[in-house]
């Protein structure tokens, strides 16, 4: 069996104050799966050379910003406050979108979320989007698309970490949560937080840009944040859309999503076969056809859900 990559600061305990407590996965959680990893255990790359030095410097960079996220636990005020007055919300808000976040939503971290190898600081979580740009992941397996995919977790380590020293700055408790390597489960988080529903391919599936986008997060304890604590209703018709349309099922070249989601012992949903999904995606440097498959990439989400929604009646 190869190896696996071993990240020499993923033990968050490490960097936080030894009498701060921590939230523990639930007995219901599943293991954390590092890319990293399932590419080398399962990625059969014709040139690994080659192909890695295309993107070595986003991956340098996305390594960078789960390292800081981490080093910087220890700069969390010591009497940090938990309330957050409607101005600063504003700020932070309008912060976020100027970093080049597409949406925010808050949500409570539901203990299964927790991969069961990982732990969190604080309960709450500020989840944001980051749109990757259509014309370069139209070109799905090609270079540029993989390229905008690595950009785009480089980008949002950049952006979490900013958010939370500026959290900090306001005397608020921040950890910051990178696009890659994280420590909960994101679709599931964003879904929770209102930002889009799971397609049948895995992905949140959002409004604007269909499921061409990556998730991060800053977890808080700030107690009166405006929480969504369900998934939107609004979204949930892509459920039965997403049964009858098979079209990601269809084109996905490593034969990795499944026609009907599998049910889980704990009752969670299992879309893809990793096993086979690393392959693709450790040829094509994260593949993403299943992204410029997908019918919410190519045409308008409110188009298809009345035109659905219409033949439903």
């Amino acid at each position: 069996m190869k190896p696996d990559i071993h990240l020499p600061f993923k033990n968050i305990q490490k960097y936080i104050p030894e009498n701060q407590t921590v939230i523990q996965p639930s007995v219901h959680s599943h293991e954390g799966l590092e890319v990293p990893n399932i590419i080398m255990r399962y990625g059969k790359v014709k040139n690994p050379l080659k192909t890695r030095s295309k993107i070595i410097n986003k991956m340098i960079f996305t390594i960078y910003h789960l390292w800081i996220s981490y080093h910087r636990l220890k700069k969390n005020p010591e009497k940090a406050k938990v309330k957050i007055e409607e101005d600063q919300l504003k700020k932070l808000a309008g912060y976020a979108h100027n970093l080049g976040c597409y949406q925010i939503g808050f949500t409570k971290v539901p203990e299964k979320y927790i991969f069961k190898n990982k732990v969190i600081c604080f309960p709450y979580a500020i989840v944001i989007t980051k749109a990757m740009d259509k014309n370069k992941m139209k070109q799905a397996p090609m270079e540029a698309a993989g390229k905008e995919v690595w950009k785009t977790y480089a980008d949002l380590g950049k952006i979490v970490n900013k958010l939370a020293h500026y959290m900090r700055k306001m005397g608020f408790n921040a950890q910051a949560g990178p696009a890659l390597g994280g420590e909960v489960n994101y679709p599931l988080l964003a879904q929770k937080a209102g930002l889009g529903y799971i397609g049948q391919h895995g992905l949140l599936i959002t409004e604007k840009y269909g499921p061409s986008i990556r998730i991060a997060t800053v977890y808080t304890d700030i107690m009166n944040l405006p929480i969504t604590d369900q998934d939107s209703e609004q979204h949930q018709w892509i459920r039965e859309f997403c049964k009858k349309c098979g079209r990601c099922v269809q084109k996905c070249p490593g034969n990795a999503i499944f026609s009907t989601a599998k049910i889980l012992e704990d009752q969670s949903e299992k879309h893809i076969d990793y096993t086979r999904c690393a392959v693709p995606f450790a040829n094509y440097l994260g593949c993403s056809i299943c992204i410029k498959e997908c019918v919410f990439f190519n045409k308008g989400y409110q188009s298809i859900k009345e035109r659905f929604l219409k033949k439903q009646e």
